[in-house]
């Protein structure tokens, strides 16, 4: 179900602050978040979530989530810098790398971080780029379709990441000679589930793959990482996954194939980026234009810049009209920015309540994959993100871009122009 915890009132004040369109964080519901999944898993004592960075990057949120004992996934140069500023160090991040530039590497090695190799081919290149630590974790792709039952929950044949099952032999049969004396195995197979089997199946085939593993090898596995893909209720119709029952599910594989099996002390990690933030984002615009031809349209001041999930993949995203909810909803609309792309669109043939230039419409379920998508077509520029504290304060944790922003990075060489005079 959508998240109704914060009022009109909250989004109404800050759009009097602040000017629309704005990412809304709320950090009591992130907060709140967090502690539940940490006690889904307090059954393994040295369980450890590491937040996907990519899904919101900011750093206030950082902080908050570092408060609360997340580390943090990282898949960039940057995102590790930006691990790294809010006070993480070491054990606290954990380096994925997928066609990384070798340097990369040199960088997470230098900070301590755990170090997820994607492909075999990356031992070599990692030995020659900050060294090969004592422990390394391998990433599993299965192949085929994954399945629980005769229900697919993910084609990881067809996805780039991670390595067959006899090249995780082969590799770490060489990071052995290597120095390496345990390892970690981690897999992401499916993408915003809402079955709760999945977290369950996918910890029993990694749970049986490190014992294959031990069993080849001699070496101890360390850790488990489960990554992410966890989903989140986007549809008023869809409902959350019960991450207390994932927990215990999770607990009774760990048993029956590792401790059953005399390998104790595994430890067990996550790497889930929209199930701890998702739902608690918004995105706050204002509708601006109103036109009617084939179908209704209400035009709004954000756009796909803003919000890249519905265009990119057709994705749902719940909206409501500020001060409207309990209105029948018997217009029919499309909720559109002002893109040169007809995909820009919020919301297609979507029933809401009659909606007026100057309305507020808020769009649910951005604190993942929301603010951190955008970017800078036709020259529109990435908005604010504000943070609603514990408190009830609100607080801008990322300024508007500016045309300044925009063209900081040209080339501003008077050879060929004055471009910074078109700086405002």
């Amino acid at each position: 179900m959508p998240n109704f915890t914060v009022p009109d009132s909250v989004f109404r004040e800050a759009a009097e602050r602040f000017q629309t369109p704005f990412h809304i964080y709320d950090e009591r519901g992130i907060r709140d978040n967090c502690r539940k999944l940490k006690d889904a898993f307090s059954w393994c004592g040295s369980f450890k979530e590491y937040f996907a960075v990519k899904a919101l990057p900011n750093p206030a949120v950082m902080r908050i989530l570092l408060q609360e004992d997340i580390g943090f996934a990282c898949s960039s140069l940057t995102e590790l810098m930006l691990a790294e500023a809010v006070g993480a160090s070491g054990g606290q991040m954990m380096f994925s790398a997928n066609d990384m530039p070798p340097e990369e590497f040199g960088y997470a090695r230098k900070l301590g971080a755990h170090i997820n190799l994607d492909d075999i081919t990356h031992i070599r290149i990692l030995n020659t780029n900050g060294g090969i630590p004592e422990c390394v974790c391998l990433r599993f792709n299965p192949g085929g379709d994954f399945l629980t039952g005769t229900v697919i929950m993910g084609k990881p044949g067809e996805a780039k990441y991670g390595m067959t099952r006899s090249q995780l032999s082969e590799a770490l049969t060489l990071l052995k000679r290597l120095g390496v004396t345990s390892f970690g195995l981690h897999a992401f197979l499916s993408s915003n589930s809402l079955d709760s089997a999945y977290y369950p199946a996918l910890a029993d085939l990694l749970f049986r793959t490190a014992l294959e593993l031990h069993r080849e090898t001699g070496m101890t596995p360390a850790y488990v990482n489960l990554s992410g893909g966890i989903g989140i209720p986007y549809r008023p119709e869809d409902t959350a996954v019960s991450i207390t029952q994932i927990g215990l599910q999770v607990k009774a594989a760990y048993q029956n194939i590792l401790l059953r099996n005399h390998l104790t002390g595994v430890r067990l990690f996550t790497e889930l980026g929209r199930y701890l933030t998702g739902p608690y984002g918004f995105l706050v615009t204002r509708a601006i234009h109103e036109k009617h031809i084939h179908k209704h349209y209400i035009g709004v001041d954000a756009s796909a810049c803003h919000l890249m999930r519905p265009a990119m993949y057709g994705a749902y995203h719940h909206l409501h009209v500020c001060g409207k909810r309990d209105n029948p909803p018997d217009h029919l609309y499309d909720v559109v920015g002002a893109l040169c792309e007809n995909n820009d669109k919020f919301a297609a043939d979507r029933r809401l309540p009659e909606t007026k230039p100057g309305d507020l419409i808020v769009i649910h379920d951005t604190g993942a994959h929301g603010a951190s998508m955008g970017y800078n077509y036709n020259g529109r520029l990435r908005c604010a993100e504000v943070l609603l504290e514990t408190g009830g304060s609100l607080r801008l944790i990322r300024r508007a871009e500016t045309p300044r922003d925009y063209f900081a990075t040209l080339d501003c060489d008077p050879a060929y122009g004055r471009l910074a005079g078109c700086v405002v």
